[in-house]
């Protein structure tokens, strides 16, 4: 039985893909806000909420993380399990778990507000920081390349541009949660750079069918403000169960707002 966080949509989605797939039972799943405390004694629980825990049943062995992952795939599918037992794909496997892992709750955000269990994911920071970096990255290069789309609507700008904007947003935003809501820096951030992350990724759409079509010039500017769109909406939604207010979603918009005044005016 694999114990996942009932908190975590994420977790709920690909451990619910593992049943419907036949790689665990009916019964193969459990959240460990309600099953942990009585199916192991053994269980180490600050690890099982940090790592998945897979239980056998029978022997009441608990193995954790990918190593958890490794088993339920192998089982279903022995082909994997020479690559399974590959060092060093076994080590980068586990770093990729552990960053995704250790940033699960920012990715997609508790539809709750509260620590009603006893147990919360440890928090990392070197893990946080690696998902903002990450994030700051691919947004700055997606929007690098479709700003060549905007042409007549907004200059081009440098190459390092979208990189400059997005991280002065990470910089503008984070002096604005420190003011007021420190305790919340890392969990804020983390939200925020999962709505550019996101949002970029949208923008993939138009930039690979410009390859193969041939576009009316006033679609992408409409299609980037539709985005922008969705962006605000979901910024809105996060910092209402963060129970951060509305100030963080209005310097936000004036942050944005401010950048394409100035790029324009340039």
């Amino acid at each position: 039985m694999i114990l996942f966080d009932g908190d975590c949509p994420m977790c709920n989605m690909y451990t619910q893909a593992f049943i419907r797939s036949g790689m665990l039972g009916e019964n193969g799943r459990a959240a460990y806000q309600t099953t942990m405390d009585n199916i192991c004694p053994v269980i180490d629980k600050q690890r099982a909420v940090n790592e998945i825990a897979l239980v056998d049943l029978k022997n009441g062995e608990v193995t954790y993380g990918i190593p958890s992952l490794f088993k339920v795939i192998g089982n279903a599918c022995p082909v994997f399990k020479p690559l399974f037992g590959f060092k060093p794909f076994a080590w980068l496997m586990s770093k990729l778990y552990a960053f995704i892992s250790y940033n699960r709750r920012v990715i997609i955000p508790a539809p709750t507000i509260g620590n009603a269990y006893a147990y919360q994911p440890t928090f990392k920071v070197q893990y946080r920081i690696a998902y903002l970096l990450f994030t700051w990255f691919c947004t700055g290069f997606i929007l690098t390349a479709y700003a060549h789309l905007l042409t007549g609507v907004v200059p081009i700008g440098n190459s390092l541009r979208e990189y400059f904007i997005c991280g002065g947003q990470i910089i503008f935003q984070g002096l604005i949660i420190c003011a007021y809501a420190r305790k919340d820096f890392w969990t804020y951030l983390g939200n925020m750079m999962t709505i550019s992350f996101a949002g970029s990724l949208l923008l993939l759409l138009p930039i690979i069918l410009h390859h193969w079509f041939i576009l009316p010039a006033i679609s992408f500017p409409l299609y980037f403000m539709g985005v922008a769109g969705l962006m605000l909406l979901e910024h809105i939604r996060r910092t209402k169960l963060l129970a951060l207010g509305w100030t963080l979603t209005i310097t936000w918009v004036l942050y944005r707002v401010a950048l394409l005044a100035l790029i324009l005016v340039a």
